[in-house]
C-alpha cells in the first residue's frame, strides 16, 4: 500500500490487517520502552491546514515511537500567508527529503491531489466532509478489543452525520466488518443523498436506544451548520443528546464512543463521558498504536518488526 488516502482503499482484508498490526503496536507502546526502531532514517511530515489536537499529536507521537523524525507544518505560521498555493507547499517540503505526508485540509480530496504531485506516502488525517480513514481503524480496533468481532454489532451513530467525515469512513470501516448500522439525528443533519450506503436511518434516538450495542456520538459541526439547519444546542440535546436518563436504557453491556472534540452537555453527558461503558479516552490511546501500524504499513516493511 502506498498511500491511505480512504477506507475504500482497503478490502476487509487489509482492514484485518491492519488492526492485527495494531495489536502488536499496542504491545510496544505497553513495554518499558515503549520505542521500536522501525522507521529509523525516515522522515514523516505533519501537513495541517485545520486545527487538531488528537490526530496531530497521536500521528507525531506514532511516528516518534517508531524512530522517525518528524516535521510539522502549520497554515498559519508559513508561506501560505503569503499567498503560496497548495501544489507549491507540498513540493517545497518534498524537496526537504521526507518519506511520509500526514495531511488534513478543510477541502474534500485535497490528499489525492497531494499524493498524485509527491513521491513521498500521503495519509489523510482528515479532508472536508470526505473521509478521516485512521480514525475509522482507531474506532474498530477500539471495539474489536471489546468485543472480539463486530460483525452484527449494531452501532447507533449519532448526530450530525451530514458533515461528518468521521461518520463516512466509519460507515465504510465498519460495514466491510460486518456491523449493522443506523444513522441518527435531524433531518437536516442528514446527507443530502444515501443511495447505496449500507445503512438504516431514523430520526429518533428514542426509538432505538435501546436495541443498540454501540452508540457512536458525534461532534455537532456548528462552524458547518446554519441556524435553518439547527435553530438551538438546547434543541438538539433535548432530542438527541446522550444524557444521564437516556444512557441508563442502553443494554447492559452497550459501549459509548466519541471522536472528540466533544461539546459536554450539548451532545453527551459528563456522567456518560466518564462513566463505565465510555470507551471515549481508549479511542484516544489506541490511535497511537492504529496510527504506528498505518505507518509502518506504508513506509516500513510491513511486516514483523
Amino acid at each position: 500500500m502506498k498511500h491511505l488516502l480512504s477506507i475504500e482503499d482497503l478490502d476487509r482484508d487489509g482492514i484485518v490487517g491492519l488492526l492485527d498490526g495494531s495489536e502488536y503496536m499496542s504491545d510496544v507502546l505497553a513495554r518499558e520502552i515503549p520505542k521500536v526502531p522501525a522507521l529509523r532514517g525516515k522522515t514523516i511530515v505533519s501537513l495541517f491546514y485545520e486545527d487538531s489536537t488528537r490526530t496531530r499529536l497521536s500521528f507525531e507521537t506514532a511516528a516518534k515511537r517508531l524512530g522517525a523524525d518528524t516535521m510539522t507544518f502549520t497554515a498559519g505560521s508559513s508561506s501560505v500567508t503569503k499567498g503560496e498555493s497548495l501544489l507549491d507547499t507540498v513540493r517545497t517540503i518534498e524537496s526537504m527529503g521526507i518519506d511520509a505526508m500526514v495531511v488534513r485540509h478543510a477541502s474534500a480530496g485535497a490528499p489525492h491531489r497531494i499524493a498524485n504531485w509527491i513521491d513521498a506516502s500521503v495519509l489523510n488525517a482528515g479532508d472536508g466532509r470526505h473521509g478521516h480513514p485512521t480514525q475509522a481503524l482507531l474506532d474498530a480496533f477500539t471495539l474489536r478489543r471489546h468485543r472480539g468481532d463486530i460483525s452484527g454489532a449494531r452501532i447507533g451513530i449519532v448526530g450530525d452525520v451530514r458533515n461528518s467525515r468521521v461518520a463516512r469512513s466509519g460507515i465504510q470501516c465498519w460495514s466491510r466488518l460486518g456491523a449493522d448500522l443506523t444513522l441518527i439525528g435531524p433531518p437536516t443533519l442528514m446527507p443530502e443523498r444515501l443511495e447505496g450506503w449500507p445503512v438504516q436511518v431514523t430520526f429518533s434516538l428514542d426509538d432505538v436506544l435501546s436495541e443498540l450495542d454501540v452508540i457512536y456520538v458525534l461532534r455537532v459541526q456548528q462552524e458547518r451548520i446554519g441556524r435553518a439547519l439547527l435553530p438551538s444546542l438546547r434543541e438538539y440535546y433535548a432530542r438527541w443528546g446522550l444524557d444521564a436518563v437516556r444512557a441508563q436504557r442502553l443494554k447492559p453491556d452497550a459501549l459509548v464512543m466519541h471522536p472528540g472534540p466533544m461539546i459536554r452537555g450539548s451532545e453527551i453527558a459528563t456522567e456518560v463521558v466518564d462513566g463505565p461503558r465510555s470507551l471515549i479516552r481508549e479511542q484516544v490511546a489506541n490511535g497511537v498504536a492504529v496510527r504506528m501500524a498505518v505507518l509502518w504499513d506504508l513506509i516500513g516493511s510491513g511486516g514483523v518488526v
